[in-house]
C-alpha cells in the first residue's frame, strides 16, 4: 500500500460551513481515520493549509484539529506547488478572484455554490478551468444526504410508477436579534451576496436536475420578510437580500415541482426539509436523514368531510425506507466528507466526478432567473448551458 498526500489550500475554513463541515467532519475526520482509500488499495491523505483573514482563529483550528499549516497569505499559499488543490468556501462575493487565481496557479478547484454571484461570472471560471487544464468540483452536498439517497433508490426501483409531482419546504426561523446571529450577517446584504434565491436555489437545481429531470421553466416570487437584522457584533443593519422564496419549476417529463424556501418559517414537519414527491403507483417523503413511503396498494381511500373527526391516521399508512435498501452512504458517512472523499479519488486517480463548476454554473443559472423571474413577475425559460458552447 503507497500513502500519496495532496496539499489542499483550504479558504475560508474561520467561516461556519467551513469549519464545521468542510475541516471538522471532512478533510480533520478523513485524516483521523487514516485517508482515503483508492480502488488499487493505496491511500491518498489530505495535508490542508488553512487560509483565511483572521489569524487568531486560523491558530485555533489548526490546533484543535491537529493542521501543521495555516496562513493568511493566500497569493504565498498559492505559490506553493506542493498542494495541487485549491478549497474555497469563503463569502460569494471573494469567490471568484480567489478561484479565477487559482485556476491561474495551475491548482484543482473545489469550491462551495454559488460558484459566482452571477452568471457571467461563473462560466468565466469554466471557461478558465478548461482551458487550464484542471480538473473541478463544486460542493453538492444534499445529494448525498441519506434521506435523499433513500428517496434515489426508490426512484431507481421505479417505485413511483410515473413520477407526477415534486413538493418541498425548507428553512426555520432565523431570529433577528440573536446574539450570535445563527446565520452570517452577510447572508442578509445582496450588496454583500446575500439573499436566499442565489443561497438555495442553486441547491435545488442540482437536486432536480439529478433526481427527477431537467429544470425546463421556472416562477419565483421572493421575499424580504424581516426588514432589519443584528450583526455578529450586536449593530442593526437594514436587510437588503431576500430572506424567502417561493418557486415553481417545470421538469423534464412534464412533472412540475414546488419548492418553498424560508429564514421565516416555524417548523412543522419531520426535519428541516422535507420533500414529497407523489406519482402513480406510490409517494415518498424525504428528509436529512430518513424516507417514508407509501405504495398504491397502502394508499387509505380519503374522503372530504369537515363535519366529522377523520377517521384515517393519514401518517400510519407510510413505511420507513431502509439503508439497506437504498444507495451507499445512505445510512452513516457525512454528505460533505462523501463528496470530498469523491472528489480526491477524482484528482488522485481520474475517477469520474459529474459535479464540476459547469454544473455550479447551472445553479447560478436558476437563482439568476428566478430572480428576473421574481422582478417580471413572470415565467423564465432555461437555456441549455453545454461545454460545446463554454468553448466557443
Amino acid at each position: 500500500m503507497t500513502e500519496t498526500r495532496i496539499g489542499i489550500i483550504m479558504n475560508g475554513v474561520t467561516g461556519r460551513m467551513g469549519a464545521r463541515q468542510h475541516l471538522a467532519r471532512s478533510i480533520a475526520a478523513i485524516r483521523t481515520e487514516g485517508g482515503v482509500s483508492l480502488p488499487n488499495g493505496d491511500v491518498v491523505m489530505p495535508d490542508p493549509v488553512l487560509v483565511g483573514r483572521n489569524e487568531q482563529k486560523l491558530r485555533a483550528l489548526a490546533e484543535e484539529h491537529g493542521v501543521e499549516r495555516w496562513s493568511a497569505d493566500l497569493d504565498a499559499c498559492l505559490a506553493n506547488p506542493d498542494d495541487a488543490v485549491y478549497f474555497d468556501a469563503q463569502i460569494t462575493s471573494r469567490r471568484v478572484d480567489a478561484v479565477r487565481a487559482a485556476i491561474a496557479a495551475g491548482k484543482h478547484i473545489y469550491c462551495e455554490k454559488p460558484t459566482a454571484g452571477d452568471l457571467d461570472s461563473a462560466l468565466d471560471l469554466v471557461r478558465l478551468a478548461n482551458r487550464a487544464g484542471v480538473k473541478s468540483g463544486v460542493v453538492q452536498d444534499k445529494l448525498f444526504l441519506p434521506g435523499l439517497l433513500k428517496l434515489k433508490g426508490l426512484i431507481e426501483s421505479g417505485y413511483f410508477g410515473r413520477i407526477l409531482s415534486v413538493r418541498g419546504e425548507f428553512g426555520y426561523w432565523v431570529f433577528e436579534d440573536a446574539l450570535p446571529p445563527q446565520r452570517p450577517s452577510w447572508n442578509y446584504r445582496r450588496e454583500d451576496g446575500g439573499g436566499i434565491i442565489m443561497d438555495m436555489l442553486p441547491h435545488w437545481r442540482y437536486l432536480l436536475d439529478n433526481l427527477f429531470g431537467a429544470v425546463r421553466a421556472v416562477s419565483c416570487i421572493g421575499a424580504t420578510h424581516v426588514r432589519q437584522r443584528l450583526d455578529e457584533a450586536g449593530d442593526a443593519y437594514n436587510s437588503t437580500a431576500d430572506d424567502a422564496a417561493y418557486a415553481t419549476f417545470d421538469l423534464e417529463g412534464g412533472i412540475v415541482a414546488h419548492i418553498n424556501s424560508s429564514w421565516a418559517t416555524r417548523v412543522y414537519r419531520d426535519e428541516l426539509f422535507v420533500l414529497q414527491v407523489d406519482g402513480t403507483d406510490g409517494s415518498a417523503v424525504a428528509g436529512l436523514r430518513e424516507c417514508k413511503a407509501q405504495h398504491r396498494d397502502d394508499t387509505p381511500k380519503a374522503l372530504w368531510d369537515p363535519d366529522s373527526p377523520n377517521p384515517i391516521q393519514f401518517r400510519e399508512g407510510w413505511a420507513d425506507v431502509r439503508g439497506d435498501d437504498a444507495p451507499e452512504n445512505a445510512t452513516n458517512t457525512n454528505a460533505f466528507r462523501y463528496q470530498w472523499e469523491m472528489f480526491l479519488r477524482h484528482v488522485a486517480c481520474g475517477e469520474p466526478f459529474p459535479w464540476s463548476l459547469l454544473e455550479g454554473a447551472k445553479g447560478v443559472q436558476l437563482a439568476e432567473l428566478a430572480l428576473r423571474s421574481w422582478s417580471e413577475r413572470r415565467w423564465i425559460e432555461i437555456p441549455e448551458l453545454s461545454l460545446e458552447e463554454e468553448s466557443a
